[in-house]
């Protein structure tokens, strides 16, 4: 079963995971000792943020490290940046009211 972004954003962990490797590249047991829960629960999150091709591997001597996948990113960015335009909107509708009001009370 191929999971979409969206899944892997929704969980509270997975979005903490990212934003630890949006700073570096780190491997599962770096990842794991920033969260109170085992390291199989940590793997678990890594499997299906690397399903949704968020993150990849990139295999270093002995160690994997886990790097954030910023193409991917820029997916949920574009389809938030339709809300965002939403709500810029608004809010420049409020502030013309806002100085509308302001300049008859005065």
């Amino acid at each position: 079963m191929r999971r979409d972004i969206f899944q892997a954003i929704a969980d509270p962990t997975r979005r903490a995971i990212l934003t630890l490797i949006a700073l570096q590249a780190l491997t599962p047991n770096a990842i794991a000792e920033n969260f109170n829960t085992t390291r199989q629960a940590i793997s678990k999150h890594l499997k299906v943020l690397i399903e949704c091709e968020l993150v990849k591997t990139k295999p270093q001597g002995r160690e994997i490290y886990y790097i954030l996948e910023i193409d991917k990113m820029k997916e949920i960015d574009q389809w938030l940046e339709q809300f965002r335009q939403i709500w810029e909107t608004r809010f420049n509708q409020l502030d013309n009211l806002l100085s509308t009001i302001k300049k008859q009370n005065q």
